[in-house]
């Protein structure tokens, strides 16, 4: 796989950009006119004219009604077509596949899910979901379906270049899921589709400069500037899991040793509890149990508990101030599992940590929050995704689907 040649942003560019904003604009205002859009975004009103033009012309735009404007001529408040197709978005994990499914103002209105029992049949359980998904809605147009897959992956090939859990190497999934599916299929990494959720869903709504943490089996960063989701050469940017917080520490899964990971993945949070307490009963849970009986203790009180989410914090602060230190962002948002059950404990005292260790100018402007993205942002994400495909090959494209500055 080789690099894509950078280039600089061109007219088209900026032009793919505008539309972009204007179409994140309607899924955030509701049913706004022409001129709020223009509010919303700082585009002239020409420019948002222009684009309307074009959504109501492919279908993804209806005129809602008219209203007065004070004497002049009445102003048309617009709103997404539900009816214009169909979203499939698909979260592969480890041990499970699910699928949900959106209308075209990405409003989920139905969700599947099957056990993941054996890697080789991954593929096998994906085109299984995603057909029971589409004969539900049977009759509808379907626009595409968005498969997340873990591990290192490349969309403009459909790649999934590596997943280590699995043995895969360079299995090209686009293709052989789409030999045998009838809809555009779109492939991506979990880490961007949940990016993707929050810019256009949750706190991507009034900031357009973040920073999305998953914190769950592995650890990640999701970087928006500007409103735009950064890919990097190889879609590889926000591997902040495996920078080096410690030297030589923890051995890490990747190889390496003292990464971000290995101290605040699940994993390296149940090897602080077994340095801790080495017969620690919690020891013996699942992932999803160990944390579970982690933020049970962290209610009651439990002293073995708090001395693990004082740790979690102090490692995850020194990390997340790094993130800061380099990317200046406006927000950090927390996400996935790990987030969503010890939130309420670890957002303050990660919040202490990380102010004290970035550069002023910096983590002042900076807020530490869980994420305000709707459940299951993976899936939601992904269909966001193939919304912007989808807009792309109808001559609409987007600068989501693209690195930043890179052609």
């Amino acid at each position: 796989m080789s690099p894509r040649a950078a280039r600089k942003r061109t007219t088209r560019d900026i032009r793919s950009a505008s539309r972009f904003a204007v179409l994140r604009g309607l899924y955030t205002l509701g049913m706004p006119t022409r001129q709020e859009l223009a509010s919303l975004t700082g585009l002239s009103f020409a420019t948002v004219a222009n684009i309307v033009n074009e959504l109501l012309g492919i279908g993804m735009l209806v005129e809602a009604g008219r209203e007065d404007s004070n004497g002049g001529r009445p102003r048309a408040r617009l709103r997404i077509d539900q009816a214009r197709g169909l979203l499939v978005g698909v979260d592969v994990a480890e041990t499970y596949v699910h699928a949900d499914v959106f209308d075209a103002a990405l409003t989920r209105i139905s969700h599947h899910e099957h056990p993941i029992a054996d890697p080789a049949d991954v593929l096998d359980e994906i085109v299984d979901i995603v057909t029971e998904a589409i004969e539900r809605h049977r009759g509808k147009e379907v626009l595409g379906a968005g498969i997340s897959m873990p591990g290192q992956v490349e969309p403009a090939t459909g790649v999934s270049v590596f997943a280590p859990n699995w043995g895969w190497s360079d299995v090209p999934v686009q293709r052989l899921l789409q030999e045998r599916l009838t809809v555009p299929i779109h492939v991506d990494n979990p880490l961007k589709a949940t990016t993707v959720a929050e810019l256009w869903f949750g706190h991507g709504r009034v900031v357009d400069n973040l920073v999305t943490i998953n914190l769950g089996t592995g650890v990640g960063a999701g970087i928006a500037i500007d409103g735009q989701l950064i890919r990097g050469v190889t879609n590889n940017a926000g591997e902040w899991g495996h920078t080096t917080l410690i030297m030589d520490g923890r051995a890490c899964r990747c190889g390496r040793h003292g990464c971000v990971e290995a101290y605040t993945g699940v994993p390296g949070i149940r090897t602080t509890l077994a340095e801790l307490a080495p017969d620690h009963p919690w020891l013996a849970e699942t992932q999803a149990g160990f944390i579970l009986a982690l933020a049970g203790g962290l209610s009651a009180g439990d002293p073995t508990a708090q001395a693990v989410l004082a740790r979690l914090a102090y490692d995850l602060g020194a990390a997340l101030a790094n993130v800061v230190n380099l990317i200046n962002p406006q927000r950090i948002v927390l996400t996935s599992w790990t987030a969503t059950y010890l939130g309420e404990w670890l957002l303050e005292p990660t919040r202490i940590r990380m102010t004290a260790e970035a550069i002023s100018g910096s983590a002042e402007v900076v807020d530490l929050v869980l994420s305000a993205a709707p459940e299951g942002p993976v899936a939601l994400g992904m269909a966001t995704l193939v919304l912007e495909s989808f807009l792309q090959h109808a001559g609409l494209p987007s600068p989501t689907n693209a690195p930043l500055g890179v052609g």
